[in-house]
């Protein structure tokens, strides 16, 4: 008994006291949350973020492509997110005639707003728990394998059923996506309309959207102008649309109010937006593991791929502006996995989840049953069990997966069928069909000598770092034809395959082989690289599955203490839609040392360093400075402000995120978080953990004062 008081007291202290901890879910804030955000300083009632019967704030925030988040800021569809969100799409339209990165982009009119290819923009209509609906169709639905309750096709199936029964209507864009939380414990299904016309209207040049670039980012303090400007269109009924000439900007129903007031420590705020994945509910082996795989792969991988990019980037504009978001998106998460790993130990995070596991055991033991503890040692034991091949499977990923662009080649299956078969009207199909998709692949690899100098380094690390005996099949091939040479072989794929080069693959075509096929480096070394992927994938199936019935009952059992405890709950992230809040907060990252909660524009120009891409300082922006012309966006004090701090609970998908103050009027919009925050996806500390957001002051004073895009302020609802 003393033991299980021991660690409900541990666990206990390890759970701040107030309720800032937590990606909530907005179906739940009435009864989980309305009270302790108004005793924090909120002023609205939570019906009037979330209301399911009707207009709320809910209704203004959006899922910027999938990965992002942004917020709809006037009457007719203009929305605010990152200027990382909308990196690709500035990228698109980029060329070393119109550099778009460099120099930035403002439609001055509707007519110049530019379609981005790809992009989508999703509204959510409805939140609803159908976890009784979803357990009541697993009891009665055959399920030999027991995995449908997590099955992303059984859940679709079951979606378009309660669609059905409950006459959800379809309408065009509309969208149902079913998802387990709390590892299959309960179901949301939501409602989704999905815009795929949509234009770029703004952004600024990376020398302020992307200032401190690699060198500030994920650190505090900041003085970055992340932001970038979309507009939805619509059908001219409001529907969604291809694009068309004759599509107009979406009337939308609801669009958020500016606030100017800014904010002072201590000040109430909370963010809107769609998280992508945290790991709250892994246990001390599972920490471990990410550590020692995922997070060992990103930043030895990742850190050498990059210094091939960067020399190739800073040599020549259009190769620097054809690889500027691939480099940028590895390079994201390239320094999370090293600040993630660094605050894991600093933090001592291995210590809190087993205090954590402890309790659990612990009152699984009060209450006189073992299945927490047989979940437990299964999980362990799978983790153990898994090691190897994860730790594999990362090393193909980083490697070979998402640093290769040119194993991007095309399906070679179909026409290699065809050949075998001898099947001339085949043949003739097939190779029309791969002449469409050579196309398109080597317009995406305008640069073959950049992907060669890639494609060495990658291979080299990879054998680096995996044993001979494990390697991808493709290295019995370089060890016995190119005596062990990973550049020879490399070398070879670009002289010969017919992918090699667009004069390889002419001549190819024009008489296709099988032999040819069968023996082409490219297509070897890309089947050896799916061939392996599938390999470990089958060899950790069974893991996976008993995995997930694990996880799922010590899951439910922390669920289960954490409410007997009086503690509210919340899911790991899931890219739903999700509030979280707290309010402006300063932090001490180590002794002797304090952050304040904001930033100005004077930061930018002590940074600032002409020999360093990182951080120039655009002309006109000091000219600005020099002559204080900031306008009605100034502090106070009569600094502009540039980036402050709020100590919520944020992952990645908040990017471009909202952030609100007591009245739910937009302050500012999140895009980062800091250094020693990074263990937030496993265990969140809010003594240390901060989001960090652009001031909507900055955002404004640099659209209007800088950009001279004043028309898209008068669109704007302003409280002053």
């Amino acid at each position: 008994m003393k033991r299980i008081l021991l660690s409900l007291a541990l666990t206990s202290l390890l759970t701040p006291a107030i309720a800032d901890e937590g990606m909530w879910m907005l179906t739940d804030l009435r009864k989980q949350n309305e009270v302790a955000m108004q005793e924090l300083g909120m002023m609205i009632s939570a019906n009037e973020i979330y209301n399911p019967e009707g207009i709320a704030i809910k209704d203004a925030v959006v899922h910027f492509g999938g990965g992002c988040t942004g917020e709809v800021i006037s009457a007719e569809g203009l929305v605010l997110t990152n200027h990382h969100c909308g990196y690709s799409y500035i990228q698109q339209h980029s060329s070393v005639e119109h550099d778009y990165l460099t120099d930035g982009f403002w439609a001055m009119n509707r007519e110049e707003e530019l379609p981005c290819k790809g992009l989508t923009i999703t509204f959510i209509d409805q939140i609803l728990d159908v976890t009784d609906y979803v357990q009541k169709q697993l009891a009665i639905d055959p399920d030999p394998q027991g995995t449908n309750y997590l099955s992303p096709k059984y859940l679709e199936i079951v979606a378009q059923r309660f669609a059905k029964e409950e006459q959800i209507e379809a309408k065009p864009g509309r969208t149902l996506e079913l998802k387990a939380f709390y590892g299959g414990n309960r179901y949301y299904l939501f409602v989704k309309t999905v815009y795929s016309d949509i234009r770029m209207v703004g952004a600024p040049p990376s020398s302020i959207g992307k200032f401190g670039a690699d060198t500030d980012n994920w650190m505090w303090p900041r003085h970055t102008g992340d932001f970038s400007m979309f507009r939805i269109y619509a059908d001219k009924n409001g529907e969604p649309a291809a694009y068309s000439k004759d599509n107009v900007p979406l009337r939308v129903k609801k669009h958020l109010t500016i606030s100017l007031d800014g904010y002072k420590k201590d000040d109430f705020a909370f963010i809107l937006g769609f998280p992508g994945r945290n790991w709250r509910y892994m246990i001390s082996d599972e920490v471990e593991e990410r550590m020692e795989t995922t997070n060992f792969m990103r930043h030895h991988v990742r850190d050498a791929r990059q210094k091939v990019l960067m020399e190739q980037m800073l040599k020549d504009d259009a190769i620097r502006i054809h690889y500027a978001s691939k480099y940028a998106s590895s390079a994201n998460y390239w320094k999370n996995a090293i600040g993630m790993n660094e605050g894991l130990i600093r933090l001592k995070v291995l210590d809190t989840k087993r205090a954590q596991q402890e309790a659990l055991l612990a009152r699984g033991q009060e209450l006189g049953t073992d299945k927490y503890q047989k979940a437990f040692n299964e999980i362990r034991d799978i983790v153990k069990k898994r090691r190897k091949a994860t730790y594999h499977q990362q090393a193909i990923q980083e490697a070979l997966v998402t640093a290769l662009d040119f194993m991007k080649i095309p399906s070679t299956t179909a026409l290699a069928t065809a050949l075998k078969n001898k099947d001339k009207a085949a043949i003739e199909t097939e190779k029309e069909k791969l002449k469409i998709a050579a196309d398109a692949y080597f317009a995406s690899v305008p640069y073959p000598e950049v992907e060669r100098l890639v494609g060495k380094e990658m291979l080299n690390k990879y054998a680096e770092y995996i044993p001979k005996e494990d390697r991808i099949t493709i290295f019995q091939v370089i060890d016995k034809r190119f005596k062990g040479d990973t550049d020879a072989f490399i070398d070879a794929c670009f002289e010969y395959s017919i992918f090699g080069n667009r004069k390889n693959f002419d001549k190819f075509i024009k008489k296709p082989s099988l032999y040819r096929l069968n023996g082409d480096w490219m297509v070897l070394f890309k089947h050896s690289i799916t061939d392996a992927i599938l390999a470990t994938t089958l060899s950790t199936a069974s893991l996976t599955e008993a995995y997930n019935q694990a996880h799922k009952i010590w899951v439910g059992g922390m669920m289960e203490l954490k409410e007997s405890q009086g503690q509210a709950i919340y899911p790991d992230a899931n890219s739903t839609l999700r509030l979280t809040y707290g309010t402006v907060q300063d932090y001490e990252p180590s002794d002797g040392v304090v952050y304040d909660y904001y930033t100005t524009l004077d930061g930018v120009m002590q940074k600032e360093d002409p020999d360093n891409y990182e951080f120039i300082v655009p002309a006109k922006l000091k000219e600005l400075y020099n002559n204080k012309d900031y306008g009605r966006y100034a502090m106070e004090n009569g600094q502009m402000p540039t980036c402050f701090i709020v100590n919520t609970d944020n992952t990645g998908g908040n990017s471009g995120s909202p952030v609100f103050n007591a009245k739910g009027q937009l302050i500012g919009t999140g895009f980062d978080r800091n250094y020693e925050g990074l263990t937030g996806d496993i265990a969140f500390r809010p003594s240390s953990q901060r989001a960090i957001c652009v001031d909507i002051r900055y955002t404004l004073f640099i659209i209007e004062k800088f950009a001279g895009a004043k028309h898209i302020i008068d669109e704007l609802t302003i409280a002053e």
